[in-house]
């Protein structure tokens, strides 16, 4: 069992910044793809940013330019440092792993974080 355990969420004023971490914990072999997803009231859950070994990073249209993902895999942690946060940022992000346990496979969900945009 692979758990994910999210941080950082929290208020920010329009143009503001947060970063967020997720950190993967249990018997991890070997994590293959980390990412960020983000749920608002009544909308669907949608890809933020994605970071999977031996591929460029991939990005949410509408956070282009303004969010970085990034990855320390000696920690198994996963971040989002967000940019320029504009009041349609506001949802529950939700951090994504998958890869392999010792002897199976795994893909996991953390148990999300609040980010809100507002003045």
């Amino acid at each position: 069992q692979v758990q994910l355990v999210e941080s950082g969420g929290g208020l920010v004023q329009p143009g503001g910044s947060l970063r967020l971490s997720c950190a993967a914990s249990g018997r991890i072999f070997r994590i293959n793809a980390m990412g960020w997803y983000r749920q608002a009231p009544g909308k669907q859950r949608e890809l933020v940013a994605s970071i999977t070994s031996g591929i460029p990073t991939n990005y949410g249209d509408s956070v282009k330019g303004r969010f970085t993902i990034s990855r320390d895999n000696a920690k198994n942690t996963v971040y989002l440092q967000m940019n320029s946060l504009k009041p349609e940022d506001t949802a529950v992000y939700y951090c994504n792993a998958a890869g392999v346990t010792v002897g199976s496979t795994f893909a996991s969900w953390g148990q999300g974080t609040q980010v809100t945009v507002s003045s």
